[in-house]
């Protein structure tokens, strides 16, 4: 085995326990036995356990910012939606070991750390489009961020609970989410207020 195709190799294992057991519960000797190597390999080409990890974390948040970036490209901003979901989706359907390595070690809820930051990058890019949206409506485009923020977050959140579940299936979740975002959105009114005796 070349030592490319020996770095590939000891991605894979560790990418697979990192799902299974998270950072904390996988140790260098369990990848070096999976992939029936010494210790050693793993340090040689790692320089350990983090190094090995970092990697397979970096290149899930690619794969994962690339599949989401490609979908906010052009059309209406009910289609980028739509796409946007369904591509959190297609991540979760076809790397479904990555995307519990970006939320298990990471919660979303967290203000730093590895998922909450790939959510911020994603946020930013949905700012620009709802800000543009705002304007054409009459909202104010200050209030882009915080509503980029909660869109995304709603999405991520639904996507860590249709990790486990699987149902209903992806196209009927993008729907719903869509549905919820889109009509929520449509009805804005432009100073929302509290209703409720709670005014602070």
């Amino acid at each position: 085995m070349t030592g490319k195709e020996r770095r590939e190799q000891l991605l894979e294992v560790g990418r697979t326990l990192f799902a299974e057991r998270g950072y904390e519960g996988t140790s260098v000797e369990e990848i070096a036995a999976q992939a029936r190597v010494s210790k050693p390999v793993v340090y040689e080409h790692f320089g350990g356990k983090e190094g090995l990890y970092a990697v397979v974390v970096d290149r899930e948040m690619r794969m994962l910012l690339d599949m989401v970036n490609g979908a906010l490209t052009g059309g209406h901003p009910r289609e980028l939606l739509e796409e946007a979901a369904f591509a959190l989706l297609d991540y979760i359907d076809q790397s479904t070991d990555g995307f519990r390595i970006l939320v298990r070690d990471s919660p979303v809820a967290q203000s730093t750390g590895m998922f909450a930051s790939l959510i911020s990058d994603i946020a930013r890019q949905v700012e620009d489009i709802l800000g543009r949206e705002f304007k054409a409506r009459g909202f104010d485009p200050k209030l882009a961020p915080m509503y980029s923020q909660m869109l995304v977050g709603m999405v991520a959140l639904t996507g860590q609970w249709w990790l486990d579940v699987r149902k209903p299936k992806k196209s009927e979740v993008a729907a719903h989410l869509v549905n919820l975002a889109w009509n929520g959105l449509e009805g804005m009114e432009p100073k929302p207020r509290l209703i409720g005796r709670r005014k602070v």
